[in-house]
């Protein structure tokens, strides 16, 4: 995978709004198949599409409060273009709106204190635990990084083992590795 690979959306990805009130599309990204999902307050999943089908995806949306009712399209336009901007090296920071509905009590706190790690540099699993304030915890940091429904935009791939090794993402260390030279090249 090269860090200058474009950013794509593939014909038979296009956004499209389904019964449950969520909007699900692909992108086709230079570290493969992104299903993306919105709903009215903001992103809400974004998915590999080597390690999950949109039939799984869906049936886990389904699961949301208020999720009856037609999804708009167009709530996918702005994660859409900041996720090309990012895998164009352009974008270091989303600015998006997140429905956290997936993610609940420890996990939540431990996202929300991800995403105060900068573009381009990482923390162990120890120290995110330690920032959030569970020292001790590096483990069930572990888990809530696997349990990330928003990879990417909440960077868990900037979290690495305390020995500075990538270790896992989503069943793919390359993939993390990627992510990581993909930042360090475009840090600025």
């Amino acid at each position: 995978m090269s860090p200058t690979a474009l950013l794509t959306c593939s014909n038979s990805a296009t956004p499209e709004a389904d019964d449950l009130g969520v909007a699900l599309g692909s992108l086709d990204t230079p570290i493969g198949p992104l299903n993306v999902a919105a709903t009215s307050k903001g992103l809400v999943r974004v998915g590999f599409g080597y390690m999950e089908e949109r039939a799984d995806m869906m049936a886990e949306l389904a699961e949301l409060p208020g999720s009856m009712g037609d999804g708009n399209p167009a709530w996918l336009n702005e994660p859409f273009a900041q996720l090309g901007e990012y895998f164009e090296g352009r974008r270091h920071q989303f600015d998006l709106a997140l429905d956290w509905h997936l993610s609940h009590g420890f996990y939540r706190r431990v996202l929300d204190t991800l995403m105060t790690v900068d573009y381009g540099t990482t923390v162990s699993y120890g120290e995110l635990a330690f920032m959030a304030g569970s020292p001790g915890a590096a483990r069930a940091v572990g888990t809530a990084m696997s349990s990330n429904p928003i990879p990417l935009v909440v960077p868990c791939h900037r979290v690495v083992r305390s020995d500075g090794s990538v270790g896992e993402y989503g069943g793919r260390p390359d993939v993390k590795a990627w992510l990581l030279e993909h930042e360090s090249a475009h840090r600025g």
